[in-house]
């Protein structure tokens, strides 16, 4: 693992900064396998999950952000089971009743309900900065995530959790989800990158989609499902009222979408002005190129550099299994650009062989370090799934509600707070357990006090 010197900000020169929020791993973290399209979600489905060690992986890999000087919040579980959506589907009575019903007659449904996915923030929103929106507000959309059950139930607490955050109505301006149909698939920030010469500076919003909806001819993947339409996209980019000429459209490759490529984070990933990913990622290869640089130059004066991995040293598959392109690429205050990237990367040796070569040959990523989250892995979920990036000011961060900007007494508390509240093994049959749905709810609870979130669960709500 490489050394670095801890730089003391992780701020521009202009005060504006990238901030990651990181979804903390909830108490009912398990493996059902509910993710079609997602390789590692379906192999692994059915292990025993250890909710515990999730989350102490998860709150470990914030602190070495944090500690490395950047600016690292969070954005807390989602309330487990969801007893509304299984009152929805027809189960009745008390909550130990409709869970022991639906464990007998639908345990898929069940699992949904008890999905702790809300972890994966790259997933909760998409936020466009300030300086790239015409009314100079920071925007934010939670995603509907209508291609999957347990995901479409996240967009409503998402949007209270955010509102509690981003709270003061002069800086935040929050949307509500797009409407939740096929048309209008959206998979917030993991198919949104923001690449600009600097943070302060002006960016250009990529927005990779997978298909055209209502175009019945235009490609699209034929085994998996193109979870995020262009119309999902074009209605975001509309909403966040981002200036003229700040957004630009791509599509994914459809032919690794249907090699388990299901959201763009796990082919290519940005920062600032250097792109990374894969060379099979975009329709049509490295046509797209010429046109986003041309794009990123009229709207930041700069030049846009893209490190594209060929296929011959490392094919896709390798990419999928070692989530290379689902790494955090960061920008730290001494100019160097890292990769955090998941151990597995470590461990793949076409893998680790490309990424010592491209540190040798300094084509813009300086440093790599390799971090443990392999709980979240085994569900298909890396480094870059667990956050969502929001580009903000110092002004905007003085005007955050709540207290989710980890320092080391937030840290501490919240460990203390897993170690108290959480299973050290969770099994799929577990689930019909009537106590889990109590210990999840008085932790989430306990958990709403320690980040001065007020009553954002519905358990809690009038």
């Amino acid at each position: 693992m490489a050394k670095m010197a801890r730089p003391s900000y992780g701020h521009c020169a202009m005060g504006t900064f990238e901030a990651n929020f990181d979804g903390l791993v909830g108490p009912t973290h398990n493996y059902a396998g509910l993710s079609r399209g997602n390789v590692a979600s379906k192999r692994n489905a059915g292990e025993v999950a250890h909710p515990r060690r999730a989350a102490r992986q998860g709150l470990d890999k914030m602190k070495f952000l944090s500690d490395l000087g950047l600016v690292q919040g969070m954005l807390p579980p989602h309330a487990r089971p969801d007893l509304g959506l299984l009152r929805r589907l027809g189960f009745t009575g008390a909550p130990e009743q409709i869970v022991e019903r639906a464990s007998q007659e639908a345990p898929v449904l069940l699992a949904a309900a008890y999905s702790a996915s809300s972890m994966w923030t790259a997933n909760a929103a998409t936020a466009i900065p300030s300086s790239d929106t015409t009314d100079h507000r920071l925007h934010l959309t939670p995603a509907n995530l209508e291609n999957k059950l347990h995901r479409s139930i996240e967009h409503e607490t998402t949007g209270r959790v955010l509102g509690r955050i981003f709270a003061e109505p002069d800086r935040f301006q929050h949307h509500p989800a797009l409407p939740s149909c096929d048309t209008l698939g959206d998979e917030g920030a993991a198919n949104h990158t923001r690449l600009a010469a600097s943070h302060g500076g002006p960016g250009l919003h990529l927005f990779v989609y997978g298909r055209t909806a209502l175009d019945d001819g235009a490609p699209r993947p034929s085994k998996f499902p193109a979870r995020q339409t262009r119309e999902a996209s074009e209605a975001v980019a509309r909403l966040s009222c981002l200036a003229s000429g700040r957004a630009h459209f791509l599509q994914q490759n459809p032919a690794v979408i249907d090699q388990g490529v299901f959201h763009n984070d796990v082919i290519a990933v940005g920062n600032l002005d250097l792109l990374f990913c894969h060379e099979e990622a975009f329709l049509g290869g490295r046509a797209p190129h010429d046109a986003l640089r041309a794009s990123f130059q009229a709207v930041t004066g700069a030049e846009l550099r893209i490190v594209e991995v060929p296929s011959d040293e490392v094919s896709v598959a390798d990419a999928v299994s070692s989530y290379l392109f689902n790494s955090q690429l960061l920008s730290l205050e001494d100019g160097a650009q890292v990769l955090l990237a998941p151990i597995e990367c470590e461990e793949n040796a076409s893998v680790k062989r490309y990424l010592d070569g491209l540190v040798g040959r300094r084509e813009g990523i300086d440093r790599v370090h390799y971090l443990d989250v392999r709980e979240s892995m085994k569900n298909g979920g890396g480094p870059a799934c667990l956050r969502l990036r929001v580009v903000m000011t110092e002004a905007e961060r003085r005007d955050l509600g709540a207290r989710t900007v980890l320092d080391p007494e937030l840290h501490a508390e919240l460990g203390a707070w897993i170690d108290r509240s959480y299973r050290e093994d969770l099994a799929v049959t577990d689930l019909r357990d009537p106590a889990l749905i109590e210990e999840s709810q008085q932790a989430l609870d306990e958990l709403t006090q320690i980040l001065n979130l007020g009553s954002v669960y519905p358990f809690q709500l009038p």
